[in-house]
């Protein structure tokens, strides 16, 4: 069973690089050092004629929780529209309850709206209270895909949750493993989490071309200073499948006679 991998990307060069690096889907995100926004019309339109992997969208109207105002719920419904008529393949989104459940009526409207599209319910999954009920929930959303680091920051310290959620779900829905995943752990998540996709953020610093520098002010946080962005790299993409597909070729069983 072959492995698929999803890279997360903020720019075109980050995505072809994911591409010819070997990653068989691209999550389009802006704003990844708060986990992701939506993007803008033109880095959509532009990124999606220049690679010819799936792009899933990230439906995401501002940082912080996933418990949103009714304003920001017509702005989803508008952004899931929008990624529909510029030709995504799929979208990432999810809605919770103040009360940490999945809230189930406007993620499955959203659902709906984005027919025939994939759908991803994202890592706000994770900051459900019962991940057994969120589970259900999701699935009762129609949601196609459910990305989960087990309830902690990283799949490798959740990878044990992974796999009882995976037994759970009983194909009704694919898990897709993410959360620190590198080519040192990816092994032992696809071991022990027993699912087929995985997500990553391989995301590097690499230094500004800009060769006047003034150094007494920032107009960004220092998360994020204007010399440095982050990028992903073509050889950490194809190290990371390199990883995943040898654990994948260790699992298959032997041929019988």
């Amino acid at each position: 069973m072959q492995v698929t991998l999803e890279v997360c990307v903020d720019s075109i060069d980050s995505a072809q690089a994911a591409e010819r690096g070997g990653a068989h889907r691209v999550e389009l995100s802006s704003d990844l050092v708060e986990g992701g926004v939506t993007p803008g019309a033109g880095l959509i339109s532009h990124l999606r004629s220049r690679v010819s992997v799936p792009v899933f969208l990230m439906i995401r109207p501002r940082p912080g929780d996933f418990c949103y105002s009714a304003d920001e719920f017509e702005i989803m419904r508008d952004d899931v529209g929008r990624a529909k008529s510029m030709g995504v393949d799929g979208v990432v989104l999810g809605i919770l309850t103040k009360h940490g459940e999945v809230d189930i009526p406007r993620t499955r409207h959203l659902v709906e709206i984005a027919q025939p599209l994939n759908v991803t319910f994202h890592r706000a999954f994770d900051m459900t209270k019962d991940l057994f009920a969120a589970l259900e929930q999701v699935i009762e959303t129609g949601s196609t895909r459910l990305l989960t680091s087990g309830g902690k920051a990283r799949a490798e310290d959740g990878v044990s949750r992974i796999a009882a959620l995976n037994r759970r779900a009983r194909g009704r829905i694919i898990l897709v493993a993410a959360g620190g995943i590198r080519q040192a752990n990816v092994s032992r998540i696809l071991s022990e989490g027993g699912v087929a996709e995985i997500h990553a953020n391989l995301a590097s610093r690499v230094l500004s071309s800009m060769g006047f520098r003034k150094k007494n002010i920032s107009l960004g946080s220092n998360r994020t200073p204007e010399y440095e962005r982050l990028v992903v790299r073509e050889t950490d993409v194809r190290s990371l499948l390199r990883a995943a597909s040898i654990e994948r070729r260790l699992q298959r069983p032997a041929a019988t006679t």
